[in-house]
């Protein structure tokens, strides 16, 4: 049951935050915060000025039913309201979630190759124009940090940024192992195999989320080569970060100087710390739960693509789609299973919070 006196805190505070940000005695970075908040809150004051507006109006219902020539409308609006009224309270108690605070980054995303071989090396090419397809048709930005490409245009590894505003909350949910059942361009004798590849993805950190100290780092400079890389080049310009604290080690020579290599190589290691922080918060407030949509762990095998079929299926929903041509496009069809992954979660949520 919505608790209407917490609804009208949150219309009195999203007040409050209106005036501050129009009094002109806040500024610069305290500024940016109360617009992100206010924001996060306009998003839901209509759906609670909906919510008093069809209470209101059930109210005024039973009223007019102790009105002989009024009662035949008011037992009208009574059912139209009272079965609106569920949908509404579901909507509020959805948009009232707790909300990870880095939905809104944008994300690091790494592709790995498994077992299989070459064709692991495709089908984590497959996987990388999927991603990128689908971030473009959002307007999302993609730069590839680091890859490790194959001769038949797959790849042993490709890590990548995604900018873009939510990007992180639309793509979390694609960590993990994904698997193609398929007949490989290497084999003769048209015999499917199977085979997969690890995906992981990280919210991009911020400078603020993550401090790195120069005393907790080394810095290499090597010669960039291999092949792939679009900017390779015969200069000393690749980058090789090594973390001390975390054994993380970071490397990027897709940039065309050391200096850019080395911004791209920090970043990556900021958010990979980051992420090493949240799992870790994560994993102390979540002890008890056991998501429907998982961890987030990229040993876990989440998804499916099976080409004789053509289906798509997600084994943490039990979701088969058969539109796997439009969803290694990076089309709806890829949208439809990131929809029903995040009301999976919120659904979950819900049920932990009744």
């Amino acid at each position: 049951m919505i608790i209407e006196q917490k609804l009208r805190d949150i219309q009195s505070h999203a007040a409050d935050i209106e005036a501050q940000m129009n009094s002109g005695t806040v500024s610069g970075d305290e500024l940016a915060k109360l617009s992100k908040e206010y924001s996060r809150l306009n998003e839901i004051l209509p759906l609670i000025n909906e919510y008093f507006q069809t209470v209101a109006g059930i109210n005024d219902a039973q009223e007019m039913l102790n009105d002989a020539e009024l009662r035949e409308i008011a037992n009208e609006q009574l059912h139209e309201l009272n079965h609106k009224l569920p949908d509404i309270e579901k909507s509020l108690q959805i948009a009232l979630l707790p909300r990870d605070d880095a939905d809104d980054n944008g994300v690091i995303m790494e592709i790995r190759a498994g077992v299989g071989g070459e064709e692991s090396a495709l089908f984590a090419g497959d996987l990388y124009n999927q991603y990128k397809s689908y971030a473009l048709r959002q307007g999302w930005k993609v730069e590839v940090v680091e890859e490790n490409a194959t001769s038949l245009r797959g790849y042993k590894e490709i890590v990548f940024k995604i900018d873009g505003a939510g990007a992180y909350g639309r793509m979390k949910f694609e960590s993990g192992i994904h698997r193609v059942q398929r007949v490989p361009e290497t084999e003769a004798g048209g015999r499917i195999h199977t085979s997969a590849a690890s995906v992981a993805v990280m919210p991009e950190a911020k400078d603020i989320d993550v401090v790195i100290e120069d005393k907790d780092i080394r810095i290499d400079i090597f010669r960039a080569s291999g092949a792939g890389g679009q900017h390779v080049n015969k200069t000393d310009s690749a980058i090789r970060i090594t973390h001390f604290p975390s054994g993380i080690v970071v490397t990027c020579q897709n940039e065309r100087s050391q200096l850019q290599n080395k911004i791209a190589a920090m970043s990556v290691l900021r958010s990979k710390l980051y992420e090493k922080q949240r799992e870790e918060q994560m994993s102390a407030s979540n002890a008890s739960r056991k998501t429907m949509v998982g961890s987030g762990d990229r040993s876990e095998k989440i998804r499916t693509y099976n080409f004789p079929e053509q289906r798509v299926t997600d084994h943490r929903i039990k979701l088969t789609l058969y539109k796997l041509d439009d969803i290694l496009a990076g089309g709806a069809g890829l949208d439809e299973m990131i929809d029903a992954l995040i009301a999976a979660d919120q659904l979950e949520q819900l049920a932990n919070m009744e």
